[in-house]
């Protein structure tokens, strides 16, 4: 403030003494006036009322700058300013990183639920392993008890010792009719005094002895599909050929056809032992399947067939409220798992066709043979050819 007004001195005292000593003589005696110095005079005094109110009202805003510059608090502040900016990036900074952090442990945790998802196991899989192991050794347990009927039915077709044919035909006819009158009495027998009323009459004679529901009732429920069978395919069984018999030119004949009627009698009644045998209670059944059974309005089996097994498993895929529930709530690769599954079910039954398959074409077969035998007819008898030539 001394400095600007030491200045403005200064230059009106120089002013003055330009006018004072350096004026001309005077030519008149009248007052001089110089106006252009009173001009600048008045305006280097403008010039320090306006430097002197600008530092007023600038020392009023940027406070005491007696112990400092006006360069140095502007420093300062600039300074401040962007320490507050490298410290308002540094938070958004951190801000961001804890977005990125959160974001990332939450994509974290979907991906664990998903991989605990498709590595969990569903109780769907559960019970079609169960059924599975309970179809795979039903089909086993059907093997058995067709092959313990023909182990049967083989020799008796056959006429072989301890067989009610070895005896003779006739005795074979008794075999027949007084099985059936201990098992199968019916109504007209029993009123004719031939023996007591059955609660099965004439079941040998009726199919439904063979098919039904799934499993056949227990051993009398085998019994009598396989006495149906018996009276299907071979209720008389020729006498056998005994003794002489065999020896002569005639009984040798008679011989090669009688091995060729037991071998077609022993195909067509493997294919309907077969039937037996998948149908027979064999396999102890789980308690869903127990469940599926009663969902199905049946009567539940602690012991099934292999039919019974391969039923229930294909009623649950498609018909069960409890496994399309569950279905519906699969994650996706459980939905994969069930897929893969069912194509397994699926192949396996293939297989089981195909072996039927092989029944069906083998009694064709037979059946063909049987019929183009029975058309051909030599035109001439032939004389028997004499050896000695």
């Amino acid at each position: 403030m001394k400095k600007t007004q030491l200045l403005a001195s200064t230059a009106a005292g120089a002013i003055l003494g330009a006018l004072v000593f350096g004026s001309g003589p005077a030519v008149s005696q009248m007052a001089v006036v110089d106006w252009p110095s009173i001009a600048i005079q008045q305006a280097v005094q403008a010039i320090q009322n306006t430097i002197s109110s600008t530092l007023t009202s600038m020392s009023g805003i940027l406070g005491d700058v007696t112990n400092g510059s006006i360069t140095t608090l502007l420093v300062q502040g600039f300074t401040q300013n962007a320490n507050y900016s490298k410290a308002q990036i540094d938070a958004v900074q951190q801000i961001a990183d804890a977005h990125l952090l959160a974001s990332t442990r939450v994509n974290r945790d979907f991906r664990n639920a998903q991989i605990r998802d498709e590595h969990t196991v569903n109780s769907n899989h559960c019970a079609a392993i169960d059924n599975g192991q309970t179809i795979t050794v039903g089909a086993g347990q059907s093997y058995v008890v067709a092959n313990s009927i023909e182990n049967v039915a083989d020799p008796r077709g056959e006429a072989e010792p301890n067989t009610p044919a070895y005896l003779g035909q006739a005795q074979a006819v008794a075999a027949i009719s007084q099985l059936h009158l201990s098992r199968y009495c019916s109504q007209a027998e029993a009123s004719a005094g031939l023996c007591t009323l059955s609660q099965t009459p004439n079941a040998d004679q009726r199919a439904t002895s063979l098919f039904g529901p799934g499993t056949l009732n227990g051993q009398a429920g085998v019994n009598a599909a396989n006495d149906f069978v018996t009276n299907l395919t071979q209720p008389i069984v020729p006498a056998a050929l005994r003794g002489e018999q065999l020896t002569s030119e005639i009984g040798r004949d008679a011989m090669a056809r009688r091995h060729e009627y037991n071998a077609r009698m022993s195909l067509a009644r493997s294919v309907l032992d077969y039937a037996i045998g998948v149908q027979a209670p064999s396999v102890p059944l789980t308690a869903a399947q127990q469940q599926q059974m009663t969902n199905e309005g049946l009567t539940p089996l602690t012991t099934g067939s292999w039919l019974q097994a391969i039923m229930l498993d294909s009623n649950r895929r498609y018909s069960d409220l409890n496994w399309a529930a569950q279905l519906q709530a699969m994650p996706p690769a459980s939905v994969e798992r069930e897929i893969a599954q069912e194509l397994a079910a699926t192949n396996y039954l293939l297989t089981q066709l195909y072996r039927v398959n092989l029944m069906n074409a083998s009694a064709n077969g037979a059946h063909l043979a049987a019929t183009t035998e029975h058309i051909y007819q030599p035109t001439v008898e032939l004389p028997t050819p004499n050896m000695s030539n």
